[in-house]
């Protein structure tokens, strides 16, 4: 049987936005969970991790600031790796936020791939320029 005569019940196209739907849900699920469970280490201790936050100051929690917030509020990747494994809320919070801003970045990463399975060079150029952009904008800061 010739390739051409083959019919495909799904079309590559059909099965590249599925895949990317399930990364883009179960992306967005399972940092709202761990964004979650930040929240209620928060609730049950009374603590970030990083400072005790007595009842009547919760409005502090807003203001992440070290002069002015409820103690430190790591930025650093590493800092919110080390103080989630360490199971400091503020830092468990600052992962799931991590995992939130990485979803997307991994759905332009396996467009990459699906457009070179599809050898679409046109598209793979153009995701990979866009995929460069959102790196360097997490990377530096700027964007």
């Amino acid at each position: 049987m010739r390739p051409e005569d083959r019919t495909d019940p799904i079309p590559s196209i059909t099965r590249m936005e599925l895949a990317i739907s399930v990364v883009l849900r179960w992306g967005v699920m399972l940092s709202g969970l761990v964004i979650l469970i930040g929240i209620l280490a928060f609730a049950l201790t009374h603590t970030t991790g990083y400072a005790q936050v007595p009842a009547h100051h919760l409005r502090d929690l807003l203001a992440y600031h070290q002069s002015r917030g409820p103690g430190y509020f790591p930025t650093a990747v590493h800092e919110v790796l080390a103080g989630a494994l360490a199971g400091k809320p503020y830092a468990i919070i600052a992962f799931g936020v991590i995992l939130l801003i990485a979803t997307p970045v991994v759905r332009v990463a396996m467009s990459v791939l699906f457009f070179l399975a599809q050898r679409d060079r046109l598209y793979v150029a153009i995701t990979l320029f866009v995929l460069a952009v959102l790196l360097a904008s997490l990377f530096t800061g700027v964007g």
